[in-house]
């Protein structure tokens, strides 16, 4: 089985995917968040910093890019493969409604006569360049039935992958993904295939598992960002023989993405929103975190935070995964 890291905006950036890289693992690809290329025909600081080769070293990533243009996407393309690049990603499956108003993301999904030129254009100089390309897709804008049309369209054309997270934009993260039109593209899709979509727990992945034996990749993220582990633990190759042991081990994690933010960002107030914005999935693995958790929220300095974690890492992990 294949696990990819899920592309999420302002938390999934270099300085955190290599300190998961470091620390758990078990990922088959990273993918950025997305490159937004527009008409300066220059990438952001930002934007270049996390796909920066010397930033993601023995790291498998591929870059995401947003757009609705021909143009910039193969602008971006062609600028990534000059860093070494081999792939990159579409994202037709942003809920934002700011991209999604812009006919972006999960947006261009409702234009699909734009959207089966668009994937003509930019097949044709991916081609060309000898480079990859992958799509991850919503199923629609607001009616699951408009995948079949969509699917058609990317029956078309030679993908590297296509990654469906099965529900269409209207939903955002709501209601259980459709996995009756996953089975659709099970059948009918004439390129490889990923699942992505509430894979929280060992349970969840065993759920889907019966219905789909045959998928064989799948890509995590909110799930991944609650529990580090969780890409291994599905694999069964991580296991702890005492609590400590993964306490010691998330501690290590928290402590590398915070100096890594330190480096990388002017300002520990910028870099506090970072970790709070960490801490509101992480949180979730304590028990009887709620104290420290609102401390950690309300924390304005670097010493108060500090101290707010400490005490968090006192509370005990609500589940455990041990050797017998």
């Amino acid at each position: 089985m294949d696990c990819y890291f899920a592309p999420m905006e302002g938390v999934t950036g270099y300085v955190y995917r290599n300190a998961h890289h470091k620390f758990y693992g078990g990922i088959s690809r990273y993918y950025t968040p997305f490159i937004a290329p527009n008409l300066s025909r220059k990438l952001t600081s930002r934007e270049l910093n996390d796909v920066l080769p010397e930033h993601n070293s023995g790291i498998c990533v591929v870059p995401q890019i947003l757009t609705n243009r021909e143009e910039d996407f193969v602008w971006a393309a062609e600028k990534l493969q000059k860093l070494g690049y081999k792939e990159v990603n579409l994202n037709l499956g942003c809920p934002s409604g700011t991209v999604v108003t812009k006919n972006r993301g999960a947006g261009f999904l409702s234009l699909p006569s734009k959207l089966d030129q668009f994937l003509e254009i930019v097949s044709e100089h991916m081609g060309q360049l000898g480079m990859k390309f992958s799509i991850k897709t919503r199923i629609g804008r607001s009616d699951p039935a408009e995948f079949q049309e969509l699917l058609k369209i990317f029956n078309r054309y030679p993908l590297e992958r296509l990654i469906i997270h099965p529900r269409v934009q209207t939903d955002f993260y709501r209601n259980h993904p459709n996995w009756e039109e996953f089975e659709r593209a099970v059948k009918e899709s004439k390129n490889p295939l990923c699942y992505n979509g509430d894979i929280f727990t060992s349970e969840d992945y065993m759920a889907f598992k019966r219905v789909f034996p045959k998928v064989d990749t799948i890509m995590l993220g909110r799930g991944l960002l609650k529990n580090p582990g969780l890409a291994k633990e599905l694999k069964g190759t991580i296991k702890y023989s005492h609590e400590n042991e993964k306490r010691q081990r998330l501690r290590d994690f928290h402590d590398t993405i915070l100096a890594g933010y330190r480096e990388a960002i002017p300002g520990d107030r910028n870099v506090l929103f970072k970790m709070k914005e960490l801490w509101s999935y992480l949180g979730e693995l304590f028990e009887g975190g709620e104290r420290p958790l609102k401390k950690i929220k309300k924390a304005n300095r670097i010493e108060d935070y500090r101290a707010a974690v400490e005490l968090l890492f006192a509370c005990g992990f609500k589940t455990m995964n041990f050797e017998d």
